[in-house]
């Protein structure tokens, strides 16, 4: 399958460069992968589409302010992105490895030392040929105490306005400290909406899947199936686990997000029982992928020629995404991380 067949032109003016308030007055493409149906709808009427027998599972993770800037010993400007925190021979008290990307990073070389803060320096002494540099910071408190303090959060680069408000790029579930981008489709969600879905019956379940570099690393090859996907941490407890293991039909698993489903198709067994614990998912999903446990997807629409529109097209099939963006367009949805929501039955 080539790269060019998940391509589209999208009009710039069609990015959103913030979410819509309230977040669930976004508004909510209804799909039928059966009869090839297309419904509008807003985001705050997914309760319609639940029932009692149903789960909703989303990706609790919360962003961290990934991006540091710093300066190098001879005073230039570089700006450090943290990927994850590399716990390996050499960390210790004061001290901690991170994979990084640096940007510029041809300025940043091997044996290269910056400072972010008072008492925060680092060296860089590591380099793969993908660009990621391991740098070992010396820092008097926790490198992510010191994030939070002067860091900023890691916004995809189409996004060209700051922040209105600093928890925009978090969902309203997120509890758990570790990725550097959001599990966009929960964006649309708001405690009111949560309280209605759950009233109405339906379960709401809670997993983690730290979303990482794969979420910027694009797709070079012209053969999909030869791409690489970057190694992404996830958790899943056991009470999820039994929960989403004993659902059978007519309830449906019903996932929100890209990275809630390659979550869970890694732990899940033919039977659809899944494995609860801790590992790390390098699983790349596109068309010809059978899928083992989700049943309903709720999710964004994506960049072209990405991994998650890959998913989204093997999911409901290559040629029924490829109509439904079209017709998104024509209807102006607003497309991308702040953008309009898709549920694909």
């Amino acid at each position: 399958m080539k790269l060019s067949d998940f391509d589209y032109a999208l009009p710039p003016e069609l990015i959103a460069q913030h979410p819509v308030s309230p977040r669930d007055a976004a508004r909510l493409m209804v799909i039928d992968r059966t009869s090839g149906a297309i419904a509008h709808r807003t985001f705050r009427d997914l309760p319609e589409f639940l029932t009692p027998a149903d789960v909703l599972v989303v990706n609790d993770t919360l962003v961290i302010p990934a991006r540091l800037h710093a300066r190098k010993s001879t005073g230039g400007a570089v700006e450090v992105l943290l990927l994850r925190r590399a716990y390996q021979e050499g960390s210790g008290p004061g001290v901690e490895l991170w994979e990084t990307l640096v940007r510029p990073g041809r300025r940043v070389p091997m044996g290269a030392r910056i400072k972010v803060t008072e008492g925060v320096t680092g060296e860089v002494i590591d380099s793969s040929p993908s660009g990621v540099r391991t740098i070992r910071f010396s820092t008097s408190r926790p490198l992510l105490e010191v994030a939070r303090t002067v860091g900023e959060m890691p916004l995809p680069p189409y996004i060209h306005e700051p922040l209105r408000a600093s928890d925009d790029y978090q969902t309203v579930y997120a509890e758990v400290e570790g990725a550097v981008a959001a599990p966009t489709a929960g964006l649309h969600f708001t405690s009111d909406l949560l309280t209605r879905i759950r009233d109405a019956g339906a379960r709401v379940l809670s997993i983690t899947m730290h979303i990482g570099l794969g979420t910027f690393r694009p797709v070079n090859v012209e053969r999909i199936e030869e791409h690489v996907m970057d190694e992404e941490w996830y958790e899943i407890s056991s009470e999820t686990a039994r929960i989403i293991s004993s659902v059978h039909r007519p309830g449906r698993v019903i996932v929100v997000g890209t990275s809630a489903v390659r979550a869970l198709e890694t732990v899940a067994d033919e039977d659809r029982t899944i494995r609860a614990g801790t590992g790390w998912s390098r699983l790349f999903i596109y068309p010809g992928y059978r899928f083992k446990l989700t049943n309903a997807l709720v999710t964004n629409f994506h960049l072209p020629r990405t991994t998650l529109l890959m998913l989204v097209s093997g999911f409901a099939g290559r040629e029924l995404i490829r109509r439904a963006y079209e017709e998104a367009m024509e209807e102006r949805y607003r497309f991308y991380s702040f953008g309009d929501a898709m549920l694909i039955l």
